[in-house]
């Protein structure tokens, strides 16, 4: 039995790994402000003190949290460079509405992070806006549009639109997953053409 004991105890890399995925599946069910020491001690049947070891408190746990929900969404959201420009937007909103729909209480997380008073919280946050802004000007900048300060500003608004959007469409289940996909087109496209076309 000793044998079998220690042949199926957790190095201290998996325990926090499973700690995190734990936490990250509670999302699921709860808002990030639940999930507390208490908690994840509970679910994953260890001591608080254990949790405490990992994560310092409450807020330390909450960074690894939205990190991990953060590295997620830019995973499953990934362009896929073999397709061309057009149909790669497409497939890439296809996925962030799966993503969304398929993993509400993660993504309403995530973008709710901002409302956070802790700062690396909205930074996290920011960081994935920021990045998801970049990729698109990657796409629009393949299909002709000129990089100008106008298009980054129209693309890093249209990212917080499209989260809204996500948040009412995909989280509380107000439109279809293709109605969706289609207004995030719809509107990305004409922000970019709008960008194109504003002068001061």
């Amino acid at each position: 039995m000793a044998g079998a004991e220690r042949r199926t105890r957790m190095t201290p890399e998996e325990r926090r790994k499973q700690l995190i995925a734990l936490g990250v599946n509670a999302l699921a069910d709860r808002p990030l402000e639940e999930i507390t020491i208490e908690f994840l001690a509970s679910e994953a049947g260890v001591s608080r003190g254990l949790v405490f070891y990992y994560f310092n408190s409450k807020t330390g746990l909450h960074h690894e949290l939205i990190q991990t929900a953060r590295d997620s969404l830019m995973r499953a959201t990934e362009p896929k460079p073999e397709l061309p420009a057009s149909q790669r937007l497409h497939d890439t909103l296809e996925r962030f509405v799966g993503f969304a729909r398929d993993h509400r209480q993660t993504f309403y997380s995530l973008v709710r992070g901002t409302a956070s008073g802790d700062e690396d919280v909205r930074t996290i946050v920011e960081e994935v806006r920021s990045a998801q802004a970049e990729r698109l000007s990657i796409m629009f900048h393949e299909l002709g549009a000129e990089q100008t300060p106008r298009l980054q500003v129209a693309l890093r608004a249209w990212v917080a639109l499209a989260e809204q959007a996500l948040v009412d469409g995909a989280v509380n289940h107000e439109l279809t997953h293709d109605e969706l996909v289609a207004f995030l087109e719809r509107s990305c496209l004409a922000v970019v053409e709008l960008a194109a076309h504003a002068r001061g």
